[in-house]
């Protein structure tokens, strides 16, 4: 699992950040406080407060540093 800290401040920012990780069939957990929510739906993302940047877990063996460099655009 890698861990890297995303700022989703916008809808636009959001659905983009949405069409980025549907892409991959790997598990993404957002992580704010205290609440974890499966950051591919759309429903548990705006459930976090987006104000603050938030942390995203990525669920892969091997791959995740290629995906970060991917989701580069949305990490702070």
């Amino acid at each position: 699992m890698k861990t890297v800290t995303v700022h989703l401040n916008s809808i636009d920012k959001v659905k983009s950040f949405m069409r980025a990780i549907n892409e991959y069939d790997n598990d993404f957990d957002l992580v704010s406080g205290h609440y974890s929510v499966d950051a591919k739906s759309i429903m548990g993302v705006f459930a976090l407060d987006l104000s603050r940047p938030v942390q995203l877990n990525i669920h892969s063996r091997s791959h995740g540093d290629q995906i970060a460099q991917a989701l580069d655009a949305y990490i702070c």
